[in-house]
């Protein structure tokens, strides 16, 4: 009997300024419907799926606080996770999350794993920020994430859900091998991946086929390398004049891909994910505790640059 689960990534076309949070639900229950149509029982919405990607401006600290969720579910988002409760559906859904922690108010890139009762089974705080924290006259557009979120402090975290072992990762995170192989440690079966990621980079030149290559490229690696299925959903399209690439994937444990968008507004890709197919790599090639030897690894641990 194999474990088999119908996953849909719910790719979202660019999000404006102008837009209203209801506008953006909306379009992801519409995106949940069409999910649930095709018979998915897992959904994957982006990193920040309900808002524009902010961090693209200059602002004090707490000039971009309209942006994040201070609670959720919460009176505008509860119409959605009502919605997955009717339709029997769990879903991955990214956002700006505000919280008071430490006697602080503190700002995270987050994503929360919902199980198909509606409830909220596991959240991850984004790790590998991108990008600076002050203005960089010499770049066509900001990449401020670090002055508008602090590092993460879930960790990477596996939950049993969806009748798997079950881990996320948002955006840059998917570039860092770290983020798979610690993930891998727990013996995860799907990582979910929701990512912002622009089609061009203001000071490198690199093509757009090249930066779509490294998108797939590190998914595939650390789907393979770790035996487990990855999930990668983009917010895409032009927002307020600035684009982000679509190319959202599911990638086998062998690391091909099953699934693809084809456009960069909001679409729907399905794919029947076998968490069975893990076994085989797990218990060979990456057969861990037969073949790791982290004796010789201490190097990754102990320093962060080259020396």
């Amino acid at each position: 009997m194999t474990r088999r689960i119908r996953i849909g990534g719910a790719q979202m076309g660019a999000i404006s300024r102008s837009d209203s949070k209801k506008e953006i639900v909306d379009r992801l229950i519409a995106l949940l419907r069409q999910a649930g149509e095709k018979g998915c029982e897992l959904v994957v919405f982006p990193e920040l799926a309900l808002s524009t990607f902010f961090p693209r401006w200059y602002a004090e600290r707490d000039g971009m606080d309209g942006y994040f969720e201070d609670g959720m579910p919460n009176a505008a988002t509860l119409p959605l996770f009502e919605e997955a409760r009717r339709l029997g559906i769990g879903f991955s859904l990214g956002y700006a999350e505000l919280v008071r922690e430490d006697g602080r108010v503190r700002r995270f890139n987050t994503t929360v794993l919902v199980e198909r009762n509606g409830e909220i089974v596991g959240k991850y705080r984004k790790i590998h920020l991108p990008g600076h924290a002050e203005y960089e006259p010499e770049r066509s557009h900001q990449h401020l994430e670090k002055r508008y979120f602090e590092v993460g402090n879930t960790g990477f975290q596996v939950w049993d859900a969806f009748g798997g072992r079950v881990g996320m990762a948002i955006c840059n995170d998917r570039r860092w091998v770290e983020t798979y192989r610690v993930m891998g440690l727990q013996d995860v079966e799907l990582i979910l991946i929701g990512y912002n990621t622009p089609v061009a980079d203001s000071l490198s030149g690199e093509s757009e086929t090249l930066r779509m290559f490294h998108n797939h490229l590190t998914m595939q690696a650390g789907a393979y390398q770790n035996s487990t299925w990855v999930v990668g959903v983009a917010k895409a399209g032009v927002e307020d004049g600035h684009r982000l690439m679509g190319g959202s994937v599911i990638v086998a444990p062998t690391g091909e891909i099953v699934a693809q968008a084809m456009t960069e507004g909001d679409e729907l890709i399905v794919a029947d994910c076998d968490l069975d197919r893990c076994r085989y790599y797990k218990s060979h090639i990456f057969n861990f505790a037969a073949h790791r030897r982290p004796e010789f690894y201490q190097r990754i641990t102990s320093q962060t640059g080259v020396e």
